[in-house]
């Protein structure tokens, strides 16, 4: 199988240089947008921590073929940032395995799993990582029904919630000076006081 892994998270090579050693053909594609795919035809592409859309053209000759991780309980924080507003926004926190579509992560999904947090013990860094290693764990256990393409998309039901990379540019400074090691409960608090000032 021929597969085209996008990425620009470190997070997501370990899943990379898992599909190679389970004996798949994967090329690494990171540093800019695609817009042209003449010179090569994938089995499946694998979107995983991308910062690009990917654009129509491409996605109607992949119809059902290209696959998106999404650190989010879709529809809940769909875009950037989804770890973060989970918690912000008090949402479902989880995981998605779902497809692309025209939308910002409002394909069908294919997998999806709720994680509970101990909000008081974690950090966004440390709840981040939970999550990167829960989906791929999901993205595991269902590759060959994934490759197989035996999957049943489901319609995303709800419009939940979306986010774009301004949207963090408000909030960032609630994070200083612990960054993305800063404590769930006090990101929280935080916040709150920030809302007040609005």
């Amino acid at each position: 199988m021929k597969i085209l892994f996008l990425t620009n998270n470190e997070k997501a090579l370990d899943l990379y240089k898992w599909l190679i050693a389970i004996g798949e053909t994967v090329l690494l594609r990171s540093d800019k947008l695609i817009t042209e795919m003449k010179e090569y035809d994938y089995d499946i592409i694998i979107s995983y921590g991308y910062r690009f859309i990917i654009k129509k053209e491409i996605i109607e000759k992949y119809f059902n073929r290209i696959i998106n991780l999404h650190i989010s309980y879709l529809p809940w924080n769909k875009g950037a940032d989804p770890n973060l507003w989970s918690f912000l926004e008090n949402t479902p926190k989880g995981v998605t395995i779902h497809l692309i579509d025209e939308g910002i992560d409002t394909g069908g999904i294919l997998y999806q799993k709720q994680i509970e947090f101990e909000e008081e013990k974690e950090t966004l860094k440390s709840s981040y990582e939970k999550l990167n290693i829960e989906i791929q764990k999901m993205f595991k256990e269902n590759w060959y029904e994934i490759q197989s393409k035996k999957f049943k998309p489901i319609k995303q039901n709800g419009e939940g919630s979306i986010h774009y990379k301004k949207d963090f540019e408000n909030v960032k400074h609630i994070l200083e000076p612990y960054g993305w090691n800063i404590p769930i409960n006090v990101l929280n608090e935080r916040y709150q006081k920030y809302l007040n000032t609005i």
